[in-house]
């Protein structure tokens, strides 16, 4: 059993059952709700419904990250993300709060207004001073696994193992937090589905997450709405939630940590059925 992690006066068992990270974009452009919640009235109704339908955590993001988006300037990232974590802390003080961010002025300026947590797609890569924010505010981080960046990161990906180069990267991701003054207790994996990968690629990682819980680390999955759903069943990202749905119930089978999506509201009950399932002697 992996020990807990308490954020925000709650404590995560890990292994007991996923937890919820319902998303929060603060973007024009994200593939599947930018433009929605821009302005701070929607964001806060947005996360109240997120927190009403169960959400574990909220995750905010000021920066598309879908394949070849354009980066966001640092000032227009604070600028979205900052007044919104500061007006849903002041409302909702209890849940606890991600920032989808892998800039480091952007991380520190969200753990000061309220966020609690820093989910790096980079896993730290990206910018030098990522790790000494995280390591300086005691800080959760989740590290993703992606090839290449936003811009490249769906230019032929390719892979002799898949799993096993992912294993490597977060190996060596890893062993760098812990070198900065990361504890290992507050490190989270994501193998990053639809970050570089192939349909196949995403196919296999869910298929076999739990090759990832050797590392004995937390393990989320973001497969939320994601292309390779609609490669499966042919609809838009808006009408892929019934397709995420079965992501979300195998991977409750699978004992994975964390599931990242929209839908929080069906996701609980998805994850409801299948811990009453698993009870069944």
């Amino acid at each position: 059993m992996l020990p807990p992690l308490k954020i925000r006066g709650r404590v995560f068992e890990w292994g007991r059952r996923p937890y919820l990270v319902g998303v929060l974009n603060i973007t024009p452009d994200s593939f599947s709700d930018g433009g929605l919640y821009l302005a701070r009235d929607a964001a806060l109704r947005r996360t109240e419904d997120l927190i009403e339908a169960g959400a574990d955590i909220i995750d905010v993001g000021g920066e598309s990250t879908r394949p070849f988006a354009r980066p966001v300037p640092v000032e227009e990232e604070l600028r979205r993300v900052i007044p919104v974590i500061e007006a849903i802390r002041n409302r909702f003080e209890e849940i606890p709060l991600s920032v989808d961010t892998y800039k480091a002025k952007v991380a520190e300026e969200a753990l000061l207004a309220g966020a609690d947590i820093v989910n790096d797609i980079s896993a730290m890569r990206f910018d030098p001073e990522m790790a000494k924010v995280v390591a300086r505010n005691k800080a959760p981080v989740i590290l993703m696994h992606m090839k290449g960046t936003p811009q490249t990161m769906q230019v032929d990906p390719t892979y002799e193992d898949v799993l096993q180069e992912i294993k490597n990267f977060f190996e060596e991701r890893v062993s760098f937090a812990e070198e900065n003054g990361i504890g290992r207790e507050k490190i989270i994996l994501d193998p990053g589905i639809g970050f570089g990968k192939r349909f196949e690629d995403n196919l296999k990682i869910i298929k076999q997450v739990e090759y990832f819980k050797t590392l004995r680390l937390p393990v989320m999955l973001g497969p939320s709405r994601k292309s390779f759903l609609g490669q499966i069943v042919g609809k838009e990202a808006a009408e892929r939630d019934p397709a995420t749905m079965a992501v979300v119930a195998y991977a409750t089978l699978k004992g994975v940590d964390l599931l990242r999506v929209h839908n929080v509201s069906m996701a609980k009950d998805v994850i409801l059925v299948m811990e009453a399932l698993k009870e069944v002697q």
